[in-house]
C-alpha cells in the first residue's frame, strides 16, 4: 500500500505510448452511454482522454452500420480511445489495420465487459480465463498498428481466478502500452467494493503506467486511490452519468486541494439541453429523445419530484416534449 504527501501530487500529464494527456483523470468506455455527444461533454469539462463505446471487431469485419456511426470521431473531443472486442486474434489484428485511419489516437482491447452475450461468447472479461489467448491477441494488435494499445481488465474473473497481475505483466511484454485494471471480479459485475489492492499489486508489477477503475466517485475518492495504489491515472465510469462535471471537479482537487463547488441549478440545466441538442444533431429526434432519457433521469437524481419526473420523461416521443420536462423540474 502506498501513501502519497499530499494531494496536488496526484495530478499528472498523463502519457501513453506517443500520446500526451492533459491531465491523468479519464473517461471509461461505457456501452451505451460514451457516445459522442456524451464524450463531448465530460471532454469540455475536463477529462484528459476519452473512452469510446466498445466496437466488435466482427460486426467491424461484416460492415455493420450502426458500427461505423460508433466509431464517429468529433476533433473536439481528442484525445481519444477506441475500444475494441472480440477473442479471434486475426480478426481484432485485421481489424485494427483496417481502422487504423481514423482519427482516434489510442487502441483498446476490452478484457472488463461482465455482460453474459459478451462473456459467453469467450469476449470480454471471459479472456481474462485464457492468458494464452490474450498473449496471442495483444501480440497481433500491437504489431497490426502504430499507435498505443492499451488494455483494460478485471481483478480476475471470479475469485478463484485473480490474475490481473499475471495478465498486466503479460500485455507488457507483448509492448502494450498501459493497462487499466477495475478492482472488482466478472463474478461482482458492479457490486460489492472494489479491491483497490490489487490495483496496487498491478502497479509494483510492471513500469507501463497502471489505471485504476472502481468506487472513484468523488474527487477525494480518486486522491485516496492514486494515494492508495500508486496508479498512474485515475478511470471514471457510472460516477460520471448524469455528472460529467465531476471531471473538473476532480481535476481541480488533485491540482489545487480544494473542492469546487457544485454546479447551479441553471448550469445544469443548460448542458442538459445542450447535450439534447448535440443528441438531436448527430442521431436525430426519434433516437436523440429516446437515449436522453436515461440520462435525464441521471442527471436529476435526487431534485425535488426527480420520481415524478422520471415518469413522465419515459413518456415523451419529441424534443419540445422533452425540453418542456426539463423547464418544469427546473423551473424556467
Amino acid at each position: 500500500m502506498r501513501k502519497t504527501a499530499d494531494r496536488v501530487s496526484c495530478m499528472s500529464k498523463l502519457t501513453i505510448g506517443n500520446v500526451s494527456l492533459d491531465n491523468n483523470v479519464i473517461l471509461a468506455p461505457m456501452a451505451g452511454v460514451t457516445d459522442l455527444p456524451f464524450r463531448l461533454l465530460c471532454r469540455e469539462q475536463g477529462a484528459g482522454l476519452i473512452c469510446m463505446e466498445m466496437v466488435s471487431a466482427k460486426a467491424i469485419l461484416y460492415n455493420n452500420r450502426n458500427t461505423e456511426e460508433l466509431m464517429e470521431i468529433h476533433p473536439q473531443e481528442k484525445p481519444v480511445s477506441l475500444q475494441l472486442f472480440g477473442s479471434d486474434p486475426d480478426i481484432l489484428s485485421e481489424m485494427a489495420k483496417r481502422i487504423e485511419e481514423k482519427p482516434f489516437d489510442i487502441l483498446d482491447l476490452n478484457m472488463g465487459c461482465p455482460v453474459p452475450k459478451v462473456v459467453n461468447n469467450g469476449e470480454g472479461s471471459a479472456l481474462m480465463k485464457n492468458p494464452k489467448l490474450v498473449e496471442q491477441i495483444l501480440t497481433g494488435l500491437v504489431k497490426a498498428v502504430k499507435k498505443p494499445v492499451t488494455v483494460k481488465i478485471r481483478k480476475g474473473f471470479d475469485e478463484s481466478c485473480v490474475n490481473a497481475v499475471e495478465i498486466a505483466r503479460i500485455a507488457e511484454n507483448c509492448g502494450v502500452a498501459a493497462v487499466a485494471v477495475h478492482g472488482r471480479t466478472r463474478q461482482q459485475y458492479y457490486s460489492g467494493k472494489a479491491d483497490w489492492d490489487i490495483i496496487a499489486a498491478v502497479k509494483d508489477a510492471v513500469k507501463i503506467p497502471v489505471i485504476g477503475n472502481g468506487d472513484v466517485d468523488s474527487p477525494e475518492a480518486a486522491a485516496a486511490m492514486l494515494a492508495h495504489t500508486g496508479c498512474d491515472g485515475v478511470m471514471i465510469g457510472r460516477a460520471a452519468q448524469g455528472n460529467p462535471w465531476i471531471f473538473r471537479e476532480i481535476v481541480s482537487f488533485l491540482e489545487t486541494g480544494e473542492l469546487l463547488p457544485k454546479p447551479l441549478a441553471k448550469e445544469k440545466k443548460e448542458l442538459i439541453l445542450k447535450h439534447a441538442s448535440l443528441q438531436l444533431k448527430v442521431k436525430g429526434e426519434y433516437t436523440a429523445v429516446r437515449e436522453m432519457r436515461k440520462h435525464l433521469a441521471w442527471y436529476t437524481v435526487g431534485m425535488p419530484h426527480s420520481a415524478r419526473f422520471r415518469q413522465t420523461i419515459n413518456t415523451i416521443e419529441s424534443m419540445e416534449e422533452l425540453i418542456t420536462a426539463v423547464d418544469t423540474i427546473f423551473g424556467e
